[in-house]
């Protein structure tokens, strides 16, 4: 499991991102490369990495569900993901 500061940091670059999303379009269609880099590092969406909402691991992750391989396992296997189904054949 990840440290608490780690998801944190996460979470406010995500916020951050979402605050100059229109900002940064906007400089980007004039080409006002200076005043991009003004705007603050992690606004950038290049900068998000995918991480579990559960856990925080940042390797192994489902978009489609949003969360790691090993906890998707483990919910799968519980039977709390509606759909999933273990294959056996």
């Amino acid at each position: 499991m990840a440290r608490e500061a780690v998801k944190a940091r996460e979470r406010k670059r995500e916020r951050l991102v979402a605050r100059y999303a229109d900002k940064r379009a906007a400089l980007k269609a004039e080409g006002d490369w200076v005043g991009l880099d003004k705007l603050p590092r992690n606004s950038s969406a290049v900068r998000l990495h995918n991480r579990c909402k559960l856990t925080g691991r940042p390797k192994g992750y489902m978009r489609k569900f949003g969360i790691s391989r090993v906890t998707f396992r483990e919910m799968a296997s519980a039977g709390k993901i509606p759909g999933v189904t273990k294959a056996s054949w």
